[in-house]
């Protein structure tokens, strides 16, 4: 939520037409014209799919990144994991490595299969 000077709530039109005037003033010509940042929502759900995202791999718990966002792991993965869609060749990769690093042959055919 957002106050006015005089601490009234921002109306939805004022906050709209601001985030119009920003999105036009932020982005390059180019891009005004695409659906990036059209909604002022597009930036929380952008923000929360690159953390996501950034921690796959390197040990970032979806459950802090879902703490931090007021929300619960399930609605966290539910809504913003686009961003590890068609990721399964680079875990498999990550798995096989870490295997191989204990001493453990991967099994090829376990983590080749198609997730169903």
């Amino acid at each position: 939520m957002f106050f006015t000077e005089q601490g009234r709530v921002v109306s939805y039109s004022a906050h709209h037409r601001v985030s119009r005037e920003s999105r036009d003033l932020a982005l390059p010509p180019a891009l005004t014209g695409t659906p990036l940042a059209k909604q002022p929502y597009d930036l929380r759900h952008s923000a929360l799919s690159t953390r996501l995202c950034a921690g796959v791999g390197v040990g970032v718990d979806p459950a802090e990144i879902a703490e931090r966002a007021g929300n619960r792991v399930g609605v966290l993965l539910s809504r913003y994991a686009r961003c590890l869609y068609d990721r399964q060749s680079i875990n498999n990769q990550r798995i096989e490595g870490l295997l191989s690093a204990c001493g453990q042959p991967p099994e090829s055919d376990e983590w080749s299969r198609p997730r169903r």
